[in-house]
């Protein structure tokens, strides 16, 4: 069963969407993206906002902390051009550009051991980076559509979801020999992939969508664990979903401002949460290291274990 969780700090600190949430690796700070331009870092163990950032020039989307720093972030771009930015968050100054695609990223991936990332292109490519060079290591440039993509937890492996028909897994090692594995996506609506994640323990895929339905494969095999509905998403949306760090549970927020709790075992919902969210919950994310998680509107809202039923 779910553990009982409520809301701890709700801050209004954005005009607009919060459009990207990210835990650092030790769970000690978040940081977080909006449509208005600003970058807010939260302090975890204090519960408060501790800094904003700004990139009014280029805009700010999909930000992520780098590998076992919580000092540097990337993002991408969602003014002026598609360039991603690694930012320096202490003296608020950019340390390298990687310029190459050519249309909105709509994914980005931080390896969980090294200094390589990833991201998927509205340019229909798949570019493989290292934050120590600025042009990309390498590219998928076969059509792929809207690509989607995301490391494994031993950062060996990658998931694309292409054309919203398949995920195709790839090793980072022999990534020019194409992927290794491919599972077919078919749903029972017309939707597009929106995000694809593996569980903490690598066996488990899960595949979001625009279409109100989400669904979580076998990792090995791509056999289909469940698949989740029942949740608010009628304006076809992108509402990110997440696997809690235990991998026992899926979570997605809805357009009213909900959270819906299934556990991956019995495939049964085991919670709906309400935040008092003002509009749809764009962004979820669990805390990697603390029983918290956040989830934001256009509010950005921390959630904690009740202590008891009081």
């Amino acid at each position: 069963m779910a553990p009982p969780l409520w809301v701890a700090r709700t801050f209004r600190q954005n005009s607009q969407k919060v459009n990207c949430v990210d835990f650092s690796p030790d769970g000690e700070h978040a940081i977080s993206s909006s449509d208005d331009d600003c970058i807010v870092l939260y302090d975890i163990r204090e519960g408060k906002p501790k800094g904003t950032l700004y990139s009014k020039k280029y805009g700010v989307d999909l930000i992520r902390y780098t590998h076992g720093d919580t000092q540097t972030v990337v993002y991408s771009s969602n003014k002026l051009d598609d360039t991603i930015r690694y930012l320096s968050l202490t003296d608020n100054q950019y340390i390298r550009y990687f310029p190459g695609h050519t249309a909105r990223v709509i994914a980005l991936s931080m390896s969980p051991v090294d200094d390589t990332f990833i991201s998927g292109s509205l340019d229909k490519t798949i570019r493989i980076w290292d934050l120590r060079a600025p042009n990309c290591q390498v590219g998928l440039t076969n059509p792929l559509g809207k690509p989607v993509c995301s490391f494994d937890p031993d950062g060996l492996i990658f998931a694309a979801g292409v054309e919203s028909q398949a995920i195709k897994l790839y090793d980072l090692r022999a990534f020019d020999k194409g992927p290794f594995a491919s599972f077919e996506t078919k749903f029972n609506r017309a939707c597009d992939l929106t995000g694809v994640k593996f569980s903490n323990d690598g066996k488990q895929i899960l595949i979001s969508t625009n279409g109100g339905i989400i669904r979580v494969l076998n990792a090995f095999n791509g056999s289909v664990l469940h698949t989740f509905s029942g949740y608010n998403n009628s304006k076809g949306i992108s509402l990110e979903a997440c696997f809690t760090p235990d991998s026992q549970f899926v979570m997605i927020g809805s357009e009213d401002g909900r959270v819906h709790v299934w556990s991956t075992e019995s495939g049964m919902k085991v919670a709906v949460l309400d935040g008092k969210h003002s509009g749809p919950i764009n962004t979820l994310q669990f805390n990697p290291r603390y029983m918290t998680f956040a989830s934001a509107c256009t509010n950005m809202t921390f959630w904690l274990p009740c202590i008891d039923d009081s």
